[in-house]
């Protein structure tokens, strides 16, 4: 048994002035907002402005939950940044963000794990923790999605939004804080969702830029299927890890990927709406920034009381999935 429980000490998010509307896009490509709603639930999402990027708004984030939390930035023993979209190839954006922040005691490291990376992350800090390796961890999803969005194609543009958001983990009573996780990967299918583009394969050339190969490439009809599957079962796991049900969930907080995956899982589960938490209608899919921030519009309304059962779930490409049971 662990010597000290880790749990979620402060939240925060940060999001991007612009919103782009159904309408919008209606003006740039082929669709419409019934089509985008009926397969996705989303109307609206946030889009960064050219001159900002992935650190400016995970440091917004980071300390709005230092400040939730109370603590400084030299308290910090580690920074996780969960990202697939890095303000460059080299130094990792966490460290950017521990220069921010003026965080010198930490260690800071980037961690790709696509939409589940939020839970890879906490995983990671709450290891640290129990262990006895640090004291207090910041954990962080950050994306700009929409840099790596072929706005000619309609399958993928409607879906992505930006935005960043953070937790900050620490010491905590035994019984509270995080209880049980589960993170999990299958390469077999890497390719449902990627971006060939960029890296050793097919590094940055006219060529490839003439080929569009820098954008996201998906294939959502295959990926709906494994991601249901894969959500529920991994939260029925850990449910039956702590021998607890559904009916024990007082709030679920799963990965904004599509309305329809998200009420496919909770049919499964049976876990009714009015314990699910769904900001996708106005965020769109932020990948590992969607649960953080989620999270932290949870709390900030006061929807998350002491003592809560709180889950996570999500999945993304690697594919990644994963979950996570908490209690505040």
């Amino acid at each position: 048994m662990p010597t000290q429980a880790a749990g979620i000490i402060g939240t925060g998010r940060a999001l991007p002035e612009r919103t782009l509307t159904n309408a919008d896009l209606e003006k740039m490509v082929e669709t419409s907002d019934e089509w985008i709603v009926s397969r996705t639930g989303i109307r609206e999402r946030r889009i960064a402005a050219p001159d900002e990027t992935t650190s400016h708004f995970a440091t917004i984030a980071a300390q709005r939950a230092l400040d939730a939390a109370g603590i400084a930035p030299n308290d910090l023993d580690l920074i996780i940044c969960a990202t697939v979209c890095p303000d460059m190839m080299l130094p990792s954006t966490a460290c950017l963000i521990q220069s921010k922040l003026g965080a010198r005691r930490a260690a800071a490291y980037d961690l790709v794990a696509a939409c589940s990376g939020f839970i890879y992350g906490l995983a990671t800090a709450r290891s640290f923790i129990e262990a006895g390796h640090c004291r207090h961890a910041l954990v962080i999803g950050a994306e700009l999605l929409s840099r790596f969005v072929d706005y000619t194609d309609r399958a993928t543009c409607v879906i992505f939004g930006d935005g960043a958001g953070a937790a900050v983990l620490g010491p905590v009573a035994p019984g509270r804080g995080i209880l049980a996780h589960r993170i999990l990967s299958d390469g077999n299918y890497a390719d449902l969702l990627y971006t060939p583009g960029g890296g050793t394969r097919y590094p940055a050339s006219p060529e490839t830029i003439e080929q569009r190969l820098h954008y996201i490439k998906m294939r959502g009809n295959e990926l709906f299927k494994v991601a249901v599957r894969s959500m529920s079962d991994t939260v029925g796991q850990i449910l039956d890890e702590l021998r607890l049900t559904p009916s024990d969930v007082d709030l679920f907080i799963p990965h904004q990927a599509n309305q329809r995956i998200t009420d496919a899982v909770a049919n499964r589960l049976d876990i009714g709406s009015e314990r699910i938490y769904a900001n996708i209608e106005r965020m769109g899919n932020t990948s590992s920034a969607s649960i953080p921030i989620a999270l932290d519009e949870c709390v900030t309304a006061g929807r998350v009381k002491p003592g809560n059962l709180i889950v996570f779930a999500s999945f993304g490409a690697g594919v990644t999935w994963g979950a996570m049971a908490v209690r505040w």
